[in-house]
């Protein structure tokens, strides 16, 4: 199903950073997302790209997959465990333990984006999550990682820099 608009007005990121137009599963029960991710030519990087057939073909950047995981996060974040940015939270990336670019990602076929957590400890005031990520496109795995993020609830996000 298309995003839910509830969600992309909660989302610190607006539509041209979010870059997603379906949510495919919610499995609050596996701590699991599914969504979409359309691939073209205008994504931030790669409209960019000095693209050469052979020395480098036009692809999705490394950089943006790693912002997605961001994303994706978001979507768990706001289904699987309830946290609103509208009600202070908001999430950081703290560490990518490992990360697996395995084929490049070409601009057409949208990737599928998928999101377990692994591990959660849930608080108050913060909230510790460490995700599996799976990034596939054409039924191929083109990115996959292990990495951690942080939900703190803020009153004010300028505490967060303090």
């Amino acid at each position: 199903m298309p995003m839910d608009p509830d969600f992309v007005a909660d989302c610190p990121y607006g539509p041209g950073g979010l870059l997603l137009d379906d949510l495919i599963e919610v499995d609050r029960e596996a701590s699991r997302v599914v969504v979409r991710m359309p691939t073209h030519a205008d994504l931030p990087l790669t409209r960019e790209q000095r693209a050469h057939p052979v020395r480098h073909p036009r692809h999705v950047s490394g950089g943006l997959m790693v912002h997605m995981t961001g994303m994706v996060g978001f979507v768990h974040a706001y289904y699987c465990l309830d946290l609103r940015h509208a009600d202070g939270w908001i999430g950081y990336g703290g560490r990518i333990y490992d990360a697996r670019y395995l084929k490049l990602a070409q601009p057409g076929e949208p990737m599928i984006l998928e999101a377990t957590a692994t591990k959660v400890r849930a608080g108050a005031k913060q909230s510790f999550c460490r995700y599996d990520f799976l990034f596939t496109q054409g039924g191929e795995p083109v990115y996959k990682s292990d990495q951690v993020a942080i939900w703190i609830k803020v009153a004010d996000p300028l505490e967060v820099a303090s």
